[in-house]
């Protein structure tokens, strides 16, 4: 395999990426577009655009999406999209009679510098879009951001298109989950509805990419949040934003646009994420936390008493998006791991490295950092001084591969398993089965490794 031929001598790099550890913007648009009721998804651009972002969300959840696409010919590459837009917006309502389109700009036609508001407007006005629907848009050029960037565009989009305030406050709590599985979106309702809040939670994949088979295919799943509720974020009490970079810019926008304050946390991924993630909804909506809950968190902390041997000093490396990695870190570090190289494709900036940073400051020995990096390099780091587990996306499992190093996939992409879209990862009950997860890792690798007479029936 090609990575075989992977280096330990590194070179610095500045214009060239290699294996990189992100795919791009419109990917992540059109998720988190899935995640309203009702919507088509379109790729303003060409065929080959639309149908990788389809393909790669296909294979990571196993679940058809739907999506639409402008087409584009070597007319449109020249000449402006306008026309091909009007067209598709025309013929989508008229076919497949969605509520609402999402627009999303790919790389071609934001070279070209397309005015997707103006063209709206100008469908709207020669009444291609019907009384009651609706098209919004953002603007996720490829060749930068990633896909984390683009499902926050597209969630502020939701903010800047929808939300509605006239002053009056309801008693609901705003949460943008961030890019999660729709199992984690079914579990962060399942923790509000055991405190008995009532919840706005956008977008929501729940029950559009982990659907149930029924026989009967409809287009429109029954998830989704809906564009009633879109509209009634402006009047709630307040936000929670799960993760920064992909949560953050909508709760901001909806901050200034309709005065609701915002509460930026870490994803609730293990112990301490999860309880700073109960205590605000806690304090927000002014309820005590249940008895259900408080055992939640005993298992938690039951398990973790458990395996906490087995955990104890293992050097681990981690690739991914930079959300999960910053709660993923946490976690590793409350079990007493040692997460010793830490990379993601995705831009983050500087306060992010520096959060980082401080998450491992008490970490024995050199911890790397790379923001943004490339798989490449991260493989490098550990054929320097290797590691004791790798997690990360399937694109790791080639160098879980040829490094001989066990591997927990997280993140996305998943290609190769199926099921991480049913089973959660957040909360006190995902953070049980992704230590089952990790410990499973470990110890099939010492079975794997030991002798008839090292085997061991208790380990």
């Amino acid at each position: 395999m090609l990575l075989k031929h992977t280096t330990a001598e590194i070179k610095e790099r500045k214009a060239l990426t290699i294996n990189p550890a992100k795919t791009c913007q419109p990917v992540g648009a059109m998720y988190a577009a899935l995640g309203i009721h009702g919507c088509l998804p379109h790729s303003h651009g060409s065929q080959g655009c639309y149908a990788y972002h389809r393909s790669a969300l296909t294979r990571h959840y196993k679940e058809p999406v739907i999506a639409a696409t402008s087409a584009f010919t070597e007319g449109a590459s020249v000449f402006g999209g306008q026309a091909n837009l009007l067209q598709a917006i025309d013929n989508i309502f008229s076919v497949y009679r969605p509520e609402i389109v999402a627009v999303h700009t790919t790389c071609l036609s934001e070279t070209i510098g397309d005015d997707i508001p103006q063209i709206i407007n100008k469908a709207r006005a020669e009444g291609k879009i019907p009384e009651g629907r609706y098209v919004i848009h953002a603007n996720t050029p490829s060749y930068v951001g990633s896909h984390v960037t683009g499902f926050a565009n597209m969630v502020k989009a939701m903010v800047d298109y929808f939300a509605e305030g006239d002053g009056r406050r309801e008693k609901t709590v705003n949460i943008i989950p961030g890019w999660v599985e729709p199992s984690d979106m079914s579990e962060i309702k399942r923790i509000a509805a055991e405190m008995e809040i009532r919840i706005i939670l956008f977008p929501d994949t729940d029950n559009v990419l982990n659907s149930p088979m029924t026989g009967k295919y409809k287009m429109y799943p029954e998830g989704g949040v809906t564009v009633e509720r879109l509209k009634a974020t402006g009047s709630a009490t307040g936000t929670l934003a799960l993760g920064r970079l992909a949560s953050g810019p909508a709760a901001r926008a909806l901050d200034v646009k309709c005065k609701v304050p915002c509460e930026i946390l870490n994803l609730p991924i293990g112990l301490q994420a999860t309880d700073a993630f109960v205590d605000a909804l806690r304090r927000i909506a002014g309820v005590n936390v249940p008895d259900t809950l408080t055992i939640e968190r005993g298992r938690l902390v039951d398990i973790i008493t458990d395996m906490h041997g087995y955990f104890y000093g293992k050097r681990v490396g981690l690739v991914g998006d930079p959300d999960q990695l910053l709660s993923l870190t946490q976690f590793l570090v409350d079990l007493d791991m040692h997460p010793v190289y830490i990379v993601t494709g995705t831009p983050a900036g500087k306060k992010y490295e520096a959060a980082l940073k401080a998450l491992v400051r008490d970490v024995p020995g050199e911890v790397r950092i790379q923001v943004p990096g490339d798989m490449f390099l991260f493989h490098q780091w550990i054929k320097q001084q290797g590691v004791d587990l790798i997690i990360g996306n399937t694109y790791a499992k080639y160098i879980a591969k040829d490094e001989d190093i066990p591997f927990v996939r997280y993140g996305f992409p998943i290609y190769d398993r199926v099921g991480h879209s049913y089973f959660p990862t957040v909360g006190y009950r995902g953070g049980m089965r992704l230590l089952e997860k990790i410990l499973d890792a470990l110890l099939d690798r010492k079975d794997r490794d030991a002798d008839d007479i090292t085997t061991e029936l208790v380990m």
